[in-house]
């Protein structure tokens, strides 16, 4: 199984591994991302965990989709 995330190409720090230091720079340049996807993704605590990933991936490709700017990716982890 797959688990996706959301970040910029800028960004240095991997969501994954150094979460903490990826938000600090991701909301010091003003990017928000957390919040972006917040709005986007329609999870809910009646779904199942694998329908709340599905329903954040989704979210994340939607994005990168409209994104006009052309900064941000996804990343992807086995786990």
């Amino acid at each position: 199984m797959a688990a996706v995330a959301i970040t910029t190409i800028d960004n240095p720090f991997d969501p994954f591994d150094n979460f903490d230091s990826w938000y600090r720079f991701d909301m010091d340049k003003g990017y928000n991302s957390c919040a972006l996807l917040a709005r986007l993704a329609l999870t809910s605590d009646a779904f199942t965990d694998k329908e709340n990933d599905e329903e954040i991936e989704r979210a994340i490709d939607e994005i990168i989709k409209y994104d006009v700017l052309n900064i941000y990716k996804k990343v992807k982890r086995e786990i």
